[in-house]
């Protein structure tokens, strides 16, 4: 029975020793932003004189790392960049746009992508749903460069889960196109609701209010 018992326990103790490594990366916009834990170049939103989220364990990402007792790979978030190639003013912004950063996240195990928020407020254009043989002019929209974007994730860290946050208040457009993708990948689509803003973005209610429900949502 002692043996039992003592095998038991070193079961458990390497289970949480191989939670504990479990490498988190990001791949995001503005919210996911802060000062000095993005690449150097990157336009951080946080902290900002607008919003009381001010120091790194207000984030939604470190909170949820913290929860879990995991860690940080790779934050590559860059404030108010699109999933697609049309940006603000239908800009051409393939210099920073998602696709253009997927080969920037290290090693994970886990990859968080929280984007879309900016196709939806820049009204980037929507396109058709296509899952194959894209091409930059096809990644202009939203649908398409959506489909690359997760494709070339799950091809390019095939040992990874890619997790797909969708910012609560877009267009519904956006919405079931995030929905039909995400589907069409297997990727599980967590819609958020009633975060919390200020100036456009989570406050510190709203942070934690993210992490509390992906906390809910990823078993």
């Amino acid at each position: 029975m002692k043996r039992l018992f003592l095998l038991t326990l070193m079961v458990f103790a390497a289970i949480a020793a191989t939670a504990q490594t479990r490498k988190v990366s990001v791949l995001g916009d503005s919210y996911s932003t802060f000062q000095g834990y993005n690449p150097e170049g990157y336009a951080p939103f946080y902290p900002d004189a607008h919003n009381d989220v001010k120091e790194v364990g207000q984030t939604w990402w470190d909170l949820y790392i913290q929860a879990k007792g995991y860690q940080l790979e790779k934050n590559n978030s860059w404030g108010g960049t699109t999933i697609c190639g049309t940006g603000y003013f239908h800009r051409d912004v393939f210099h920073s746009y998602f696709i253009s950063r997927v080969d920037m996240l290290g090693d994970p195990d886990i990859i968080f992508v929280f984007g879309g928020t900016n196709d939806a407020w820049a009204h980037s254009p929507m396109g058709e749903y296509q899952y194959s043989d894209w091409t930059k002019d096809d990644c202009k929209a939203f649908r398409p460069a959506l489909a690359c974007l997760l494709d070339t994730l799950q091809k390019r860290y095939p040992k990874a889960t890619v997790y797909s946050i969708l910012n609560s208040e877009l267009q519904e457009e956006v919405n079931e196109s995030m929905r039909t993708v995400c589907d069409h990948y297997h990727i599980q689509l967590i819609e958020l609701h009633d975060i919390e803003k200020q100036n456009g973005h989570p406050s510190i209610k709203g942070m934690r209010s993210i992490c509390d429900q992906l906390l809910e949502a990823i078993d």
